[in-house]
């Protein structure tokens, strides 16, 4: 469970470091431009509603929507979480493979 949290705080910290908050009264003028930065860029755009941190909106891509729920998928099942954590941890230490394409 442990190193469950770890790969799960590297993901979040990785879209954290990408989020942006911004008003509703914000987005409404420039709504093209954040749609944009959400979809070139992977920014994550949080719209704060009232004084309710649960009732904020949140803007990704489909892509990162995507990718979000792909690992979530492949997290919830307790042998694809050993595989990955495994992976993770032999590149963490310098043993994984360089693969190279080669035409048939």
């Amino acid at each position: 469970m442990y190193r469950r949290c770890i790969f799960t705080l590297r993901i979040v910290n990785q879209i954290v470091e990408r989020m942006k908050a911004i008003t509703i009264t914000k987005l409404r003028k420039n709504i093209r431009t954040y749609f944009d930065q959400v979809t070139e860029n992977s920014d994550v755009i949080i719209v704060p509603r009232n004084d309710d941190q649960d009732a904020a909106v949140v803007l990704i891509s489909l892509a990162e929507y995507n990718s979000l729920t792909e690992t979530d998928y492949l997290l919830s099942n307790e042998t694809n979480r050993s595989r990955l954590l495994e992976s993770i941890d032999q590149l963490d230490k310098g043993e994984g493979l360089v693969m190279t394409e080669f035409d048939d």
